[in-house]
């Protein structure tokens, strides 16, 4: 078993000091906590039922008065994800490996949302549309070994400097696949490019139809609700309907609607567009980085044939079971992680913030064996 930080020098790269903070400090602004959350049970997920949108008789929008109580689609992913893991054939969340991690955590871990800078922010509207677009193509970047996530980011951060016009409503609903790479400044086909373009003719449509072309009118309809503006997203927007089916259950993961709630957050630092008063309510987003850092850290213990079949380079089906295992029991392990470093600190810790150190970990090091699996859920 490997601490993090033995995981960095492994890799080379050393443990930047911005990665630990003294638990001792005040909890990140707007880190409020989701004590006001009700789970109902017997009803059906948020995004099917929530009403949080009212519109006049002039068509304006209007911003509820209060965020609707109903049933949680952050307890569908807590609650699936648990009973994945406690049924898991081929990844064990490994309770004496957690306890070991978290004993090597003297201080509360945390990174700076933007800590290479290579987002765009203006602190308005425009940002929140450059976000929702970035998070809408997130996702797949594993088949180009040149492409990451930083060109996603930095690329549509150099487009929209260079055209505030760029993510209009009706212009997303427009791209080629060689304009979308022309936008990034990439040279040749996009991993699952089709997709990407499928998708943001899909965020367009959806933005012009219900929200007045605006990303910043979806987010004030949530209510200050990070839950709510997850199941509002994944309402509106089925390509962030990340959920599948295992052992005959629906599991619910919704990687990208709640990596658009976090980097909201971490973008506005729990103000304006970014204030959530249950952000404490959002789980890590299950992708293939994190996965393969619990493995390196002893937390996660793979079957020697999923072993073999991601050293080897093998590709792993989407909706498989050992899929949804490695992204379940990641999302199963780190609130178990979660919860004994809140007791062990006596402080809240939120998954978003132990979801990007582990992220960073493991984006740093370029030798970690990730698994392969073709989505465009991450």
């Amino acid at each position: 078993m490997e601490t993090l930080s033995s995981v960095y020098l492994k890799c080379g790269v050393s443990w930047p000091k911005n990665f630990l903070t003294n638990a001792k400090q005040s909890k990140k602004s707007g880190s409020g906590s989701d004590s006001g959350r009700q789970h109902a049970q017997g009803k059906p997920p948020l995004y099917f039922a929530i009403k949080t949108r009212e519109t006049s008789k002039q068509g304006s929008l209007q911003t509820p008065h209060s965020a609707p109580q109903l049933h949680s689609a952050m307890e569908d992913v807590r609650a699936t994800s648990a009973w994945v893991a406690s049924r898991s054939s081929h990844v064990l969340v490994d309770s004496a490996g957690i306890e070991k991690v978290v004993s090597t955590i003297e201080s509360i871990p945390k990174v700076e949302w933007d800590f290479e800078g290579i987002h765009y922010f203006d602190n308005g509207p425009l940002t929140v549309q450059y976000l929702f677009v970035l998070d809408a193509l997130n996702f797949c970047f594993w088949p180009d070994k040149d492409l990451n996530y930083d060109d996603l980011a930095s690329g549509l951060k150099a487009a929209l400097q260079n055209d505030k016009s760029a993510f209009d409503a009706d212009r997303l609903q427009n791209y080629t696949g060689p304009q979308l790479r022309e936008l990034l400044r990439w040279p040749r086909p996009l991993p699952l490019e089709d997709e990407r373009v499928r998708l943001l003719h899909e965020v367009g449509i959806e933005l012009e139809r219900n929200f007045e072309g605006k990303a910043s009118n979806l987010v004030q309809c949530c209510g200050k609700s990070a839950v709510n503006l997850v199941a509002l997203v994944a309402r509106h927007f089925p390509g962030f309907r990340d959920h599948t089916v295992y052992k005959g259950r629906q599991v619910f993961l919704y990687k990208r609607a709640q990596i658009f709630a976090a980097d909201l957050w971490g973008a506005f630092g729990g103000q304006g567009y970014g204030e959530f008063k249950d952000v404490g309510s959002l789980t890590i987003m299950a992708d293939y980085i994190v996965p393969a850092v619990l493995r390196q850290l002893g937390v996660l213990k793979y079957s020697s044939a999923l072993a073999s079949t991601i050293e080897s380079s093998g590709e792993i089906g989407p909706g498989t079971e050992e899929e949804v295992e490695l992204r379940a029991c990641s999302v199963h392990a780190v609130e178990k992680m979660r919860e004994l470093i809140s007791k062990k600190s006596g402080r809240q810790v939120l998954s978003v913030e132990l979801d990007l150190w582990l992220w960073a970990a493991g984006v740093q090091c370029t030798s970690l064996q990730h698994h392969r699996t073709l989505s465009i859920y991450y």
